[in-house]
């Protein structure tokens, strides 16, 4: 089975993520093709879909969101699997349970409403310099931590569901 593990990317955390699971998948068996979704040229070459983007603002990047639009046909037909990196890890104190209510606010704002099987809300990277200077005060104000929060473990198991539906006849 192609599967197409398709991710929109600011700074390098979201292609990271999408070459561990192409790679988790590619070890079930499955050919997963791990690209970035501006470059896919011929969505229906693929049987299966696994897309994931950065949030920015509780939104998933443009060109994500372009492509899930050009492609809503497909999803209808053919098993989708999303995934969203934000920063839920570096949040503490009250904001931590802000982060589990973002979820909702981003899949509202996938255009087309693409009916998917799973979604996770993951975490990335993040580093001072990723944020303009208002930016980091507020990160910092709101006593948020930089570092790598990707858990490598949880996302091996997500992955490894998608191979196990995938590979079930």
């Amino acid at each position: 089975m192609n599967v197409l593990v398709g991710y929109a990317t600011a700074h390098g955390s979201t292609r990271e993520i999408a070459e561990r699971i192409g790679a988790r998948l590619g070890e079930a068996g499955l050919k997963a093709d791990v690209r970035s979704m501006s470059e896919v040229e011929d969505a229906d070459e693929y049987e299966a879909f696994v897309l994931g983007s950065a949030v920015h603002g509780q939104a998933w990047l443009e060109a994500a969101k372009d492509f899930v639009h050009r492609n809503s046909d497909l999803f209808q037909v053919r098993p989708v699997w999303i995934f969203s990196v934000g920063m839920p890890g570096a949040m503490r104190g009250p904001w931590r349970r802000l982060a589990g209510k973002e979820e909702t606010v981003i899949i509202d704002d996938i255009p087309d409403h693409i009916p998917y099987r799973t979604h996770r809300l993951l975490s990335g990277v993040i580093k001072p310099g990723q944020l303009p200077i208002t930016g980091r005060v507020i990160f910092r104000l709101m006593g948020l931590r930089y570092g790598d929060y990707r858990d490598w473990s949880a996302i091996d198991t997500w992955a490894d569901g998608i191979a196990r539906e995938l590979c079930t006849p």
